[in-house]
């Protein structure tokens, strides 16, 4: 499955952005996607996950009550609705899928096989 990742931009704090994940070559369906970022000089960290296929959900703590993941199956993709950005969400954001994940290692980056190109957001203060 090929994904492509859209919708970063700049933003001032406070404001908002979506991001979307598309994929083609095989339908989203069933599988697990996350977001991940990479701010400059850190390791790339968890930010959302979603099991396209019943919905459940999971946020890292930061992100917490301000974003928000969900998934359209019809379109085969996967938003990362983001608000009250803050400058320290400044980062090269990634989406990521995998179809025989266990809920437990959604976090972990190394459990996803196939990876988006990044899409830059950018918190101005």
């Amino acid at each position: 499955v090929q994904l492509q990742a859209s919708g970063g931009g700049l933003v001032q704090a406070g404001g908002s952005l979506r991001l979307s994940c598309g994929a083609s070559g095989r339908t989203f369906s069933g599988y697990t996607v996350g977001w991940f970022r990479q701010a400059p000089g850190k390791e790339r960290e968890f930010v959302s996950g979603i099991r396209t296929r019943g919905g459940h959900t999971y946020y890292a703590d930061s992100v917490k009550g301000r974003f928000t993941i969900s998934t359209d199956n019809a379109k085969n993709t996967v938003y990362l609705q983001m608000s009250s950005l803050k400058p320290e969400d400044t980062a090269v954001y990634y989406c990521a899928a995998d179809a025989r994940m266990i809920l437990s290692s959604m976090t972990r980056s190394s459990a996803y096989d196939y990876w988006g190109q990044g899409t830059q957001v950018t918190v101005s203060s």
